[in-house]
Parts: structure tokens; C-alpha cells; sequence
């Protein structure tokens, strides 16, 4: 059988960029004999199998163009049927490239082509925002044939076929990307992300309160605070959760502009929806929950009481999952930054906050529980033992920062 090397690895190498993961095309063999080696096969769509020992994807060619697909299986028909021409190359045991569609070229000159295969998986939509977000850096742009390609695509209706799973996945790949700003940015250029995540796309041209927010429109201060996220944090969900945090601001009443009051609370649902459709993982909706419930708190931290402060705690269960506080934090102080002639602002209510989980967890609980006479509440003696802990600590700052 004959093996080539395919897609993003060429892609990468001629780019000059790291090679993460190598994927591998095969020739002249089927699936029993894949097996029979040792392969374990993973893909559904088109078969695909992991490598016994490094685990790297081996696929068979996919089916040829429709109409024709008695055609002979080879590499140039399956790189014929990929996405973009940049990622239809591959190169042969050695090394010899085989460029079908010119992808090369296109790599010299930057540019984000269609193949001929483009609209047979609407899916490739968020993965041409996705590619320019990820070489937006090195001046990549979309052709206007696929750009124009893609809004047809969108406008039609061919996104709304796609099952949740693969636009998550999509969506987790474009946060994780160097700038996930591009990656909204193009999808809403497209039409996609009014197909995808019509709860952010309708922030656009919805105003705020000039007050706290200069830049005014409330898509706009998305977009801000999820470029902070980016700067504060690598992992997708804290990025997500930028995204989403301000969605209950859609809900506001057209009179009642460009006041948001209770956009918190009205936010909660509208991720929880969002969650069962792109089936997010549980960690990904709770964060995005909690930003929303509880970002403005955060905000007023030294203004809050400390019974207000530890029902906070309580809420979010910082107790618990300390990790997913610290996550929280960070997002709140990307919604902070996120606005016109914020972005250097220092953040204290972040160190406010650890300060006051920290202060709250000194409490001895076991001493407490031991101590409790019969007939009286554990609970309730921990928790005015951890108000005053907080109290304590809260006034301790306030001297420190006056």
C-alpha cells in the first residue's frame, strides 16, 4: 500500500510553522487489512484509523466527486475533496508534493481558497473562520469567491442542518485559536454567526450606558473582553465565557435602551439553551453561567456586605471548585478591560476576592462542628463564623487601599 502524508502537517511545513500532528492518507488497501495491522478504526464518516504505536490518524481515500464515484480512488480525487486548496496538498514517501489545486500558491499568497468539494459539509464554513483566525497574524484574507461562497452558504440555511457536537467542536477549535476575535469577527461576516450563536450576533447595534462603556455598542464591548480573555487566559472555556457573559442584554426591551438592568439573571437561561444545543460540556456551561449571574457582583466587591460576599461564595461554589473561581476571575476582569480606555486598568476586586475565599476557608469547621451544642445548627454557626472572617478581612483592605 502506498502512504502519503496530507493536510495540515504539508500546510504547516511549507509555511514554515511547528508540525503538531501529522495525518496520513493510504492507497491500495481496505479496511480488513488495516485491521489485520494492527489499526483501530475511529472515523464514521470516511474511514479512518489510529496508528498501533504513535497513534497518528491513518485515513482511506474518500469517495470520489458525486456523480462520479465509480471513479478510481486516488490521492489527487480524495485531496480534491477537502476543504480549502491550502489544505489539499500531500507529499509522497519521497517527499514529493502533489498539489492538485494549486495550494500551494495560495499559501505564497496568503489567501483562504474553496476546493470544488467546499459545499458538501456546511461544517467547512466555521473552519475557513477558523483557519483566518489562526494565520491572521501572518496577513492570510479569504478570496471573495469563497467569501462570497460561505455568505450563500449561511444565507441559505445549509448551517442549520449541523448537529450541535461539530459546531462545538468548531467553536472549542476557534477559542483555542491565536485570535478567537477574528474567528467571531469572520463568522458573523459569513452570516454564520447568526446561524450558530444568534444570542452574540444580536448584540451588535444593541447600545449601552456611554457612562461605563465608551465604545457603546454592546457586540462591540464583546468582542473587547474577549480579546482580555485571550491576553489572561489559554483555555477555551474562560474565552467562552467571555463571549456569552452580556447575551441576556439581547432580551432587553428595545424601550428600555440603553439601560440593561437584570441582563445577569435573563442571561442564565439563554446559556443554559445554548448549552443543550451545542451540547457543551458541563464545565464549559457552568462557567458561562456563573460569569453571567454573578459578573456585576464581582464587579462591587468591596462594596458588598460580608453575609453578601459569602452567599456569593456559596453561589458559586468557590469552596469546592477553587479552580473554577480562579476561571470566574478571570473573566470578570476581561468584562472590566473590555471597554473603551479600560484595557490597562488594574483589576483589585480579583485579589479581593481570593483574599475573601481565603479568609472564609481559615475557619476551622471541624473545631465548629465539635463545639455545636446539640439542638443547634452546624451550618449556621459555620457560616457567621466565616461573615465575621470576612468582616475581618474586608476591613483590613479597606485600610490598606483608602
Amino acid at each position: 500500500m502506498e502512504i502519503f502524508l496530507v493536510g495540515g502537517a504539508v500546510r504547516d511545513s511549507l509555511l514554515g510553522e511547528p508540525v503538531k500532528e501529522r495525518d496520513w492518507l493510504v492507497l491500495d488497501a481496505s479496511t480488513a487489512e488495516m485491521i489485520a495491522r494492527g489499526f483501530q478504526q475511529v472515523g464514521q464518516h470516511f474511514p479512518v484509523f489510529l496508528h498501533p504505536e504513535t497513534h497518528e490518524e491513518y485515513a482511506l481515500p474518500r469517495q470520489a466527486i458525486e456523480g462520479v464515484s465509480d471513479a478510481p480512488l486516488t490521492v489527487e480525487g480524495d485531496l480534491r475533496r477537502r476543504d480549502l486548496t491550502i489544505n489539499a496538498m500531500a507529499q509522497d514517501s519521497n517527499g514529493r508534493l502533489i498539489d492538485p489545486l494549486n495550494g500551494r500558491h495560495d499559501l505564497k499568497q496568503k489567501i483562504l481558497r474553496h476546493t470544488p468539494a467546499f459545499r458538501d459539509d456546511p461544517v467547512r464554513v466555521l473552519r475557513l473562520a477558523r483557519f483566518a483566525a489562526r494565520y491572521h497574524r501572518l496577513g492570510f484574507c479569504i478570496a471573495p469567491e469563497t467569501r462570497q461562497l460561505a455568505r450563500n452558504m449561511s444565507r441559505a440555511g445549509d448551517l442549520s442542518n449541523l448537529v450541535g457536537e461539530r459546531v462545538f467542536a468548531e467553536i472549542a477549535k476557534g477559542m483555542r485559536e491565536s485570535s478567537p476575535v477574528v474567528f467571531i469577527k469572520t463568522l458573523r461576516d459569513l452570516g454564520a454567526l447568526r446561524e450558530i450563536l444568534p444570542e452574540v450576533d444580536c448584540l451588535f447595534g444593541i447600545p449601552q450606558p456611554l457612562k461605563y462603556h465608551p465604545e457603546g455598542d454592546t457586540g462591540l464591548h464583546t468582542l473587547m473582553v474577549l480579546e482580555q480573555a485571550r491576553m489572561l487566559s489559554p483555555l477555551p472555556e474562560v474565552r467562552f465565557a467571555a463571549l456569552v457573559h452580556d447575551i441576556g442584554k439581547g432580551t432587553t426591551p428595545r424601550e428600555d435602551w440603553p439601560r440593561h438592568i437584570g441582563h445577569e439573571s435573563r442571561g442564565v437561561p439563554l446559556i443554559r439553551l445554548l448549552a443543550a444545543r451545542l451540547c457543551l460540556p458541563n464545565a464549559w456551561r457552568d462557567l458561562a453561567i456563573a460569569v453571567s449571574r454573578y459578573h456585576l457582583k464581582c464587579h462591587r466587591a468591596p462594596d458588598l456586605r460580608a453575609k453578601t460576599i459569602l452567599k456569593t461564595l456559596s453561589g458559586l461554589d468557590a469552596f469546592r471548585k477553587p479552580e473554577r473561581f480562579e476561571q470566574f476571575l478571570m473573566v470578570c476582569e476581561a468584562d472590566m478591560r473590555g471597554r473603551e480606555g479600560f484595557e490597562e486598568r488594574p483589576y483589585p476586586q480579583r485579589k479581593f476576592w481570593l483574599g475573601a475565599l481565603q479568609a472564609a476557608r481559615q475557619v476551622d469547621t471541624r473545631r465548629l462542628s465539635a463545639d455545636t451544642p446539640a439542638g443547634e445548627h452546624v451550618a449556621e454557626n459555620i457560616a457567621r463564623a466565616r461573615i465575621a472572617a470576612i468582616a475581618d478581612y474586608k476591613m483590613r483592605w479597606t485600610l490598606a487601599y483608602a
